[in-house]
């Protein structure tokens, strides 16, 4: 071989391996595992409205999941992030690249936010702190839309008091960073399924306005979650109330003291002055005391006509209650029903 050639060759060979050093360290600084997680095999960040690249580097520095954020802010440019940025909750899982990082976000492929609106949501202000805690919504900007007198009235014929009734249990997957709007869709659409032609027809011939029944609904949920006591209990209370007697209801007492998870009510519990207290003031609170079903909705739809103006739960503590509709027969249930409280040692 000359000596010309094999120079060549030699410089060939010199290139390609420069070449492929350079080409191994793009690699590995741009395309190769660049997460570093440790003691878990996930995290989240969350991107809010209108954040930009800088703030998506600095929400991922917070959490020191990339070595080298000028890297990843050259790929991000280069691979177009800055114009197809979008917010959400996203999942970064332990042995991630930059680029698929960048393609999460590039492609909105989001993690979901499942909201449980259950029965531990006790009224308007824990159903906001839980959405506060749960999205980018602030507590602030769903206060001021839950209590718009001129929205709620426009959607649902309620007033602030009663726009706890707007929330109905079920469970919903939303983007964290839904916006008020949408999430007040979401309210509206839930509400008007519950609340279709048929109920609205049984609502106006129980002489009750769609407000006053969720209200009552609420109580009569919060006494029994059996159906038929619940029809039964319902018709209890629209007695009372016909008869311009007070409710007394000990669910409305736990509402207005707070106490939620109280399984007896004190004496001392009835001398609250809150509109809640119904062994204060006639007629119904000013409005739900927890979120309704739709089974407790239709029993209260559907109420019992009966004569009963008392009922007490069995001694037997099985859910079930027993009725009277004179006070010196609901006396001995009660009686009966406390003396089994004692018995298990039931004070509070």
């Amino acid at each position: 071989m000359k000596k010309k050639s094999k120079n060549k060759l030699l410089f060939n060979l010199f290139i390609l391996i420069i070449l492929g050093i350079g080409v191994y360290y793009v690699y590995q600084e741009f395309f190769a595992n660049q997460i570093l997680l440790k003691d878990k095999n996930y995290t989240f960040i969350y991107i809010k409205h209108n954040d930009n690249i800088d703030q998506i580097i600095n929400e991922i520095n917070t959490q020191n999941i990339i070595k080298n954020l000028n890297n990843f802010k050259w790929l991000a440019k280069s691979m177009g992030l800055e114009k197809n940025i979008y917010p959400g909750k996203y999942r970064i899982i332990n042995g991630m690249t930059m680029r698929q990082i960048i393609n999460l976000i590039k492609y909105n492929k989001e993690e979901k936010v499942k909201l449980n609106f259950n029965y531990q949501i006790h009224n308007l202000e824990e159903f906001i702190s839980y959405i506060d805690e749960k999205l980018e919504l602030n507590s602030t900007e769903l206060s001021e839309l839950l209590n718009n007198k001129e929205i709620l009235y426009k959607s649902f014929q309620l007033e602030p008091d009663n726009a706890f009734s707007i929330v109905i249990p079920n469970s919903e997957n939303v983007s964290w960073a839904i916006s008020k709007e949408e999430l007040f869709k979401i309210l509206e659409n839930n509400y008007h399924k519950i609340w279709d032609a048929k109920r609205i027809s049984l609502a106006k011939k129980t002489g009750f306005s769609i407000p006053e029944i969720i209200t009552l609904a609420s109580i009569v949920q919060s006494e029994s979650r059996i159906k038929s006591e619940q029809e039964k209990i319902a018709g209890v209370y629209i007695n009372r109330l016909k008869k311009g007697m007070l409710l007394q209801a000990d669910p409305t007492l736990k509402f207005a003291n707070k106490n939620f998870n109280v399984k007896r009510i004190l004496n001392n519990d009835k001398e609250i002055d809150s509109p809640y207290n119904t062994y204060k003031y006639k007629g119904l609170p000013p409005g739900p005391i927890c979120l309704v079903s739709q089974q407790a909705i239709d029993a209260t739809l559907n109420f019992n006509n009966h004569d009963f103006i008392f009922f007490c739960a069995k001694p037997e503590l099985n859910g079930l209650s027993d009725y009277s509709s004179n006070y010196q027969q609901h006396k001995n249930f009660a009686d009966a029903y406390h003396k089994a409280l004692d018995k298990k040692g039931i004070n509070r």
